[in-house]
């Protein structure tokens, strides 16, 4: 009968060896790929939480720069959308491996600059000793030496794919660039490359969809915010728009989602729609509503203080962070009440009603108060954080 063996055949033969020679002890493979199994598994888990970090930070950034703002509403939009569409959490998680390329770009050029920045602040030291010294101008030419080849291998560290270990190591950038000359074709295929990854962001996409978002959410927004800032003059006229924002509240995040969902832009005013999408899921709806409102609270606790130009981001890393996990449960919500054909019995529908109540109450309480706590007085009624506006810190 043939012996089958787990071994591998030097393994096996070594064990074979006549005259009781001792053999070599078996290699343990299992071991080992159980080992690299393992390394890679811990390695991607941290380049996913890096890429993560990297989202939050780059969508905070593009929050707070004018007009570029859209793009984060419409890939805050868009994830909600794939929530809604799928029904789990982690499809609202998108181009996290990208993002994650993005920062070790961003750190690597920070890192590949630092022996700039320093050889600079001493050219600028030596000018303030001597102004025009033997040293200033040594140190105003290794500045200009420094500055160059910082440039060549900056450009080439993107050009090789913008990895951490491109910007690192910049003695394999000479061998690198004399391999590609020779080759023919770096400026084309860098080109290509960068474009090609540049539209795997779609860009075009997120803009279109964050500035429809933000126009039909406006216009739901805009007539009850503009009564509440007319109280002052008219007080019946302030009672008026918190009745209308009360109501208004509650359907807009689902109006959202089911626009992001359809892409047409009329799902945004098909109020019949969510109320219908309401009667088969009352509980998420609820549920998912309280949390969304809720998380726009810190936004207007950091508005009491007017907030420096340079730090505007970290204020919209604050509105990523607590808004968008919660714009995904909007979508797991929306995603739930499509599972259900029939509406749920009207005893449920009514306990889920009357769930939103204080909390719809409670949101309308907070923006009419943010008009005298607010650095931004009576505008801060139109940067409803709570629906994704673009705009945290608008007067910036």
């Amino acid at each position: 009968m043939e012996t089958t063996t787990l071994l591998e055949p030097d393994a096996a033969t070594a064990h074979a060896l006549p005259g009781g020679v001792p053999a070599t002890p078996p290699r343990r493979r299992p071991i080992a790929r159980l080992a690299g199994a393992l390394w890679r598994g811990l390695a991607s888990a941290i380049g996913w939480l890096f890429g993560l970090a990297s989202l939050a930070v780059g969508l905070s950034v593009l929050a707070a720069v004018p007009v570029v703002q859209f793009l984060s509403l419409g890939y805050l939009l868009e994830s909600s959308a794939r929530v809604a569409i799928s029904g789990r959490l982690r499809d609202g998680f998108i181009g996290i491996r990208e993002a994650g390329r993005i920062g070790r770009a961003a750190i690597g050029t920070f890192l590949a600059t630092l022996p700039l920045a320093l050889a600079s602040s001493y050219s600028h030291s030596a000018d303030l000793i001597v102004p025009g010294g033997t040293a200033a101008r040594n140190w105003h030419l290794a500045t200009g030496i420094v500055a160059a080849m910082t440039l060549v291998h900056v450009s080439c560290a993107y050009a090789r794919g913008a990895g951490l270990r491109h910007f690192l190591w910049p003695l394999g950038t000479p061998f690198w660039l004399l391999r590609q000359l020779r080759a023919g074709g770096l400026y084309a295929r860098t080109r290509d490359g960068f474009w090609s990854f540049v539209d795997s962001l779609a860009p075009g996409y997120y803009f279109r969809l964050g500035l429809v978002g933000f126009l039909g959410t406006a216009a739901w927004l805009i007539i009850p915010a503009s009564l509440i800032a007319a109280a002052g003059r008219f007080p019946p006229l302030g009672f008026l728009g918190v009745l209308l924002l009360a109501i208004v509240a509650p359907s807009l995040p689902f109006l959202q989602v089911r626009y992001a969902v359809d892409g047409d832009a009329s799902a945004l005013f098909s109020l019949r729609s969510a109320r219908e999408r309401f009667r088969r899921a009352p509980w998420a709806f609820a549920f998912a509503l309280m949390i969304l409102l809720l998380a726009s609270v810190p936004l207007y606790l950091l508005k009491i203080e007017m907030i420096p130009r340079e730090a505007a981001w970290l204020e919209s890393l604050v509105f990523v962070v607590f808004l968008a996990p919660a714009h995904l449960l909007v979508g797991w919500a929306y995603s739930r009440s499509g599972r259900r054909v029939y509406p749920r019995h009207w005893t449920i529908r009514l306990l889920g009603r009357l769930a939103i109540v204080p909390t719809s109450l409670f949101y309308v309480l907070i923006v009419f108060l943010s008009q005298f706590t607010s650095w931004g007085g009576i505008w801060s009624l139109y940067e409803q954080h709570a629906f994704l506006l673009p705009v945290p810190f608008l007067s910036m």
